[in-house]
């Protein structure tokens, strides 16, 4: 009878598994520069606050705007020049006494500025791009940390700042792989209070420090206090 008992305490032991885990942000980002740049904004009061649209780094792009306006006017004479020259070879081709080195000495003109309008394009489109990557914008992430000053050179790599995704939580265990499909479909309690979460995310691949064991996501919404150490228990 005493070991009947003892097999029963171990039998709901097993089905009744229970875990530990720090309730986080859903996701963790590090901003870093993409391209180089002088800090010229810092916008240390969002820091520890949740962002609304709002500037968080600016790098000086005074030369990019400039270079990218002279080269939008470059680009607006170049196609002018097409419209001429292209004009020019459309007539001489109808021309009888023209020889084709002629012909085919007006063609390489168009070409050639073909060649340099697709070089400016592709030059537009890059100032753009590194205008854009100076000023750094956050929606409504939580910005946690800002590692950089104002005046300070950043280089493509540099982390800039933190953000957290606090719109939803997320709790990391770390289940044995024998103990995966028995908890499945089982209820998830947090705290000892029956939830109706369920698992998130389970990665069938075992995990790098955690060999033996899978690791399992849970989803949590409606989070009024990160970082806190939560009890999971599936039953």
């Amino acid at each position: 009878m005493k070991y009947l008992f003892f097999v029963l305490i171990s039998f709901n032991f097993m089905f009744a598994s229970v875990f530990y885990a720090k309730l986080e942000p859903v996701e963790s980002y590090k901003v870093k520069a993409a391209v180089s740049g002088k800090v010229i904004y810092s916008n240390e009061d969002i820091e520890g606050k949740r962002a609304n649209n709002t500037l968080v780094i600016k790098l000086d792009s005074f030369v990019d705007e400039v270079d990218l306006k002279q080269t939008q006017n470059k680009l607006e004479a170049i196609q002018t020049m097409i419209d001429i020259e292209g004009k020019n070879y459309n007539r001489m081709k109808k021309v009888s006494s023209k020889s084709d080195f002629e012909k085919d000495t007006q063609r390489l003109k168009v070409i050639n500025l073909e060649t340099s309008k697709a070089d400016a394009l592709i030059k537009i489109a890059n100032l753009k791009d590194s205008i854009k990557n100076k000023k750094l914008l956050e929606k409504n992430n939580y910005i946690y940390n800002i590692s950089v000053k104002n005046g300070d050179y950043v280089t493509p790599g540099t982390l800039l700042y933190e953000s957290k995704d606090l719109s939803q939580g997320k709790l990391t265990i770390f289940v044995p792989i024998a103990d995966i499909e028995s908890i499945k479909n089982k209820n998830i309690y947090l705290d000892d209070k029956k939830s109706d979460l369920k698992i998130t995310k389970i990665y069938i691949v075992a995990d790098s420090e955690h060999i033996s064991s899978y690791r399992v996501e849970i989803y949590v919404p409606n989070v009024k206090k990160f970082s806190r150490l939560v009890k999971i228990e599936f039953k």
